[in-house]
């Protein structure tokens, strides 16, 4: 277990937690449809409501702990200072066993003042895994700080599988067990037994991440011992050191986040006292947005959040060593590989909307409503990628308030202009989805202007986000046009049958369009492709059909050319 030195070798430890992310992402949504198919688009939106205050209340007490604590250690194992660094993770644990303690009692006595009536019950059983993610945010921080993303990626799939499965037995469970007598007590008993599988995931997480310590634990102390460092910190400084990372961190990301439970308080309060809406009816619209279309658009991201993981910590220790050009290459490196893959993903949303809901939500009464929403929401797959990881560089740049100051003038503008659009408008939940668009290219915007005066940054734009917009714009059109055609000549069949049928090779195709795309119009190189999975294949198919430049060939004569100028060969 050691630090990652060699040049981007954040990027594959990025890679691995993304595959873990993206994987983690795909059991969601395949246990989010016979989910729903249980407890109902009124159920999914008293667990989305529940879901969401819960969500704020874990950034506030842990959710910030694995980026804050990976970040602080980073810089202390970059310097050898061994004894701080295990020092500051035990400082970590008994700082998130007092906040993360303190939070749950608030969130299960408090439940009744935080969301409506029907979704309380489902808030508290919430309660009790903020103090879990706690404990299991520290060791994930503590073992990303030392360059290894594997720990996390391996506890994330496992807390996934178990969520999946415990989520979907509860709700049957207790649905059968209540034995409800109508429709909105079926709905809240469902969801309240799906709010069970959350906790369950955390803790075979949580006790994944301890076995894996245990079995490191005498190579880490090893290494404590021999450490010769004579500035060893008392515990009330390294609290201090913490409290001023872990401040920012959690205020950025508390912030970043809030716009989810914010827009949802704003829509239910205009919807009930100004539109007269009943709190069924706000449930099951709200719950056909977060649900499926916000869920399905999250799905991308993950390689952000990935990306973001992996880059605070790699940056935190090239800083620390005041290493300012290879921070610079690092950034450049990681938007380039998170545009390679959100680009075509927003575009991939937009053109395959509808079929992409229909595969994964395929309730009839709500696929139009969802599938338009999803294509609403298709661009700011971009823009919260790449808010998401800006966020990430200036953190590991040590600028943590720029974050907080950006996402508060975001978080102020989207909020004026969803107020306006509700109360003048009729668009609705559409204007849920132009809000969270606006939200987040505003961050980008920010963000972007902070990391360039931090670290004298220069974005370039033509192969990291022109080039791949070309391609994907392609790829969609090509995407659609497979999809209808093969439906069109396709015989009489099942619908759900006939949609997967023509989904598959719409997809397949779009992705060779795509890479083939970019690849020939220069929007990718083959050191860019080589960081992405399966990316020697991509690079040899790039090659044998002659799109990609020879990359160690041009560097050889390059570097002939540098050592020997009168060499013109």
């Amino acid at each position: 277990m050691s630090t990652i030195d060699k040049q981007s070798g954040f990027i594959k430890q990025a890679g691995i937690l993304a595959g873990a992310g993206i994987i983690c992402r795909i059991i969601g949504i395949l246990y989010r449809s016979p989910l729903t198919g249980i407890i109902g688009d009124e159920g999914n939106g008293y667990y989305s409501s529940a879901y969401n205050i819960y969500t704020i209340i874990l950034l506030v007490s842990s959710y910030s702990i694995p980026a804050a604590i990976s970040k602080v250690i980073a810089g202390k194992l970059a310097l050898e200072q061994f004894k701080n660094a295990h020092k500051t993770f035990r400082a970590a644990l008994l700082y998130v066993c007092v906040v993360g303690g303190i939070a749950s009692l608030f969130t299960f006595f408090g439940a009744n003042l935080l969301v409506q009536h029907n979704s309380a019950a489902v808030l508290r059983i919430f309660a009790p895994t903020i103090f879990l993610s706690g404990i299991l945010g520290v060791l994930r921080g503590y073992f990303q700080a030392h360059g290894t993303m594997f720990p996390t990626s391996i506890s994330q799939i496992i807390e996934q599988i178990l969520n999946a499965a415990v989520s979907i037995g509860a709700a049957i469970g207790f649905i059968a067990l209540a034995k409800a007598s109508s429709d909105t007590e079926r709905a809240v008993y469902g969801a309240s037994g799906s709010a069970i599988g959350t906790g369950a995931g955390v803790l075979s997480a949580l006790l994944l991440m301890l076995l894996i310590y245990a079995l490191n634990k005498r190579v880490i102390m090893r290494r404590v011992e021999r450490d010769k460092n004579t500035e060893e910190e008392s515990y009330g400084e390294i609290f201090k050191g913490i409290l001023s990372v872990v401040t920012p961190f959690i205020l950025s990301t508390f912030i970043y986040n809030l716009s989810t439970s914010l827009n949802q308080s704003v829509y239910t309060f205009i919807s009930s006292e100004i539109r007269g809406m009943e709190e069924t009816a706000i449930a099951t619209s709200y719950g056909i947005f977060a649900g499926k279309a916000v869920v399905i658009s999250n799905i991308p991201i993950a390689l952000a959040a990935a990306m973001s993981s992996a880059v605070i910590p790699s940056i935190a220790s090239s800083f620390a060593q005041k290493e300012k050009k290879q921070v610079r290459r690092k950034i450049k490196d990681a938007i380039r590989v998170t545009m390679l893959i959100a680009i075509p993903s927003a575009a991939g949303l937009i053109a395959l909307a509808r079929p992409i809901t229909q595969l994964l939500f395929p309730q009839k009464a709500s696929l139009d409503e969802a599938s338009y929403l999803l294509m609403a929401l298709g661009i700011s797959v971009i823009f919260y990628s790449l808010s998401t990881l800006s966020n990430a560089i200036l953190q590991g740049l040590g600028n943590v308030n720029k974050p907080v100051i950006n996402a508060t003038i975001a978080l102020l503008i989207q909020t004026v202009i969803l107020v306006a659009l509700l109360l003048y408008t009729d668009l609705g939940l559409y204007a849920l989805a132009i809000s969270m668009v606006i939200y987040s290219l505003l961050m980008c915007v920010l963000n972007g202007v902070d990391v360039k005066s931090a670290i004298r940054y220069k974005q370039e734009y033509m192969a990291t986000f022109i080039k791949p917009l070309m391609a994907s714009v392609l790829m969609g059109m090509v995407a659609y046009g497979v999809y209808a055609g093969v439906m069109m000549v396709l015989p009489q069949m099942d619908e759900r049958i006939a949609n997967v049928i023509c989904l598959a090779p719409a997809i397949i195709i779009a992705g060779v369009i795509y890479f083939v795309s970019v690849m020939a119009l220069g929007g990718a190189t083959e050191k860019d492709l080589l960081r992405l999975p399966k990316g020697r294949l991509l690079v040899n198919i790039g090659k044998c059909c002659y799109l990609l430049r020879e990359e160690t060939a041009r560097k050889t004569k390059k570097r002939k050319k540098k050592n020997d100028p009168g060499n013109d060969d």
